[in-house]
């Protein structure tokens, strides 16, 4: 196997964006999905009146067609999906190689992504919806995006990549700070995001939906506390209503990035954002005791934590992808 095997790109993509959203400006690629038995128009107002849309966020290198699977899957249960491909992502507007580097941060995609939330919103309302708020899905860096977009996290996930790939500065130097360069061959692609079982083939095909290069400002705003739990939680609707959970940390059991305890401490960061907001009454919800239950569970404060069985970093596309959409639709059930 070749070294470099996933050649490194510096010119963006003349492909126009493939649905671009009309409320955007450079146009966004927007990824809405339905059952095929809930007609557009004619059943949403029959079926999904009380159906909240889920709004799914991709992280790093990533790009609406990660969802595929998701979106498949709770579509045939008459849940409306969206996904979005953030700006250099997808189908979306792709800045040049230099302004996407040095020049795109954190806001302008979070920009994006209240942008694609809007869209989404007000589409559900038109098409005869009561509530049109969506349930926010987000991956990795998506996920730390959309605590950012709803706070207005640490460096732990970036000293594991480092840790997990001993060659990772030297080779960006060999490739001038491409960022790209720690994903540059199938071998680490499969390393950094997948299960061992994966089969390579399948990692190639995963691939091709990757971006051809990455924003610096993304990761880099991610390396230190960004977002306020308290401020996270009080933007989060819902609370004293169904079972009172309103918050789903999924893990991967083998991710090698966002490990065990990355999970355990961002779970427990949530707990903290409700239990301050329900001392100062400013939300309803109890401040109940946290059950921790056997394989890497924990329930309590609003928030459960589950652990996908020998899923990895990237549990969405991996093996185990039906376990993790499984878990989301119980938890996406009780709210």
């Amino acid at each position: 196997m070749s070294l470099f095997n996933n050649p490194l790109q510096y010119h963006a993509p003349t492909t126009p964006p493939l649905h671009p959203s009309p409320t955007h400006n450079p146009p966004l690629r927007l990824n809405p999905k339905r059952h095929p038995r809930a007609p557009a128009r004619a059943s949403r107002s029959l079926l999904l009146t009380t159906t909240l849309p889920l709004f799914f966020v991709h992280g790093g290198s990533g790009s609406a067609a990660v969802w595929l699977e998701y979106m498949t899957f709770f579509s045939q249960h008459n849940i409306p999906c969206y996904a979005l491909s953030l700006r250099g992502h997808g189908g979306s507007f792709y800045p040049s190689f230099l302004r996407m580097l040095y020049a795109t941060f954190k806001s302008d995609l979070a920009d994006d992504l209240v942008a694609g939330i809007e869209f989404a919103e007000r589409r559900e309302k038109e098409m005869g919806a009561e509530d049109g708020r969506v349930v926010l899905v987000g991956h990795s860096s998506g996920g730390g995006l959309s605590q950012d977009m709803l706070s207005r996290g640490g460096i732990g996930v970036y000293t594991n990549w480092w840790t997990l790939d001993p060659w990772f500065s030297l080779r960006m130097l060999l490739h001038g700070w491409h960022p790209k360069s720690p994903l540059s061959s199938t071998a680490l692609v499969k390393r950094v995001f997948f299960c061992d079982e994966m089969p390579e083939s399948r990692v190639q095909e995963f691939e091709k939906q990757m971006s051809i290069y990455e924003s610096f400002w993304w990761p880099v705003g991610m390396m230190y506390h960004f977002a306020s739990a308290a401020a996270v939680v009080s933007n989060i609707v819902g609370w004293g209503t169904g079972s009172g959970e309103r918050v789903l940390v999924l893990a991967g059991e083998k991710d090698r990035l966002m490990t065990a305890d990355v999970m355990e401490k961002l779970a427990e960061f949530y707990r903290g954002g409700v239990e301050e907001l329900v001392r100062g009454k400013k939300i309803e919800a109890e401040a109940e005791e946290v059950r921790v239950e056997k394989d890497g569970r924990s329930r309590g404060l609003g928030v459960r934590l589950v652990t996908v069985e020998g899923a990895g970093h990237h549990l969405q596309n991996d093996l185990q992808w039906e376990d993790g959409a499984g878990q989301v639709l119980d938890f996406y059930q009780q709210l």
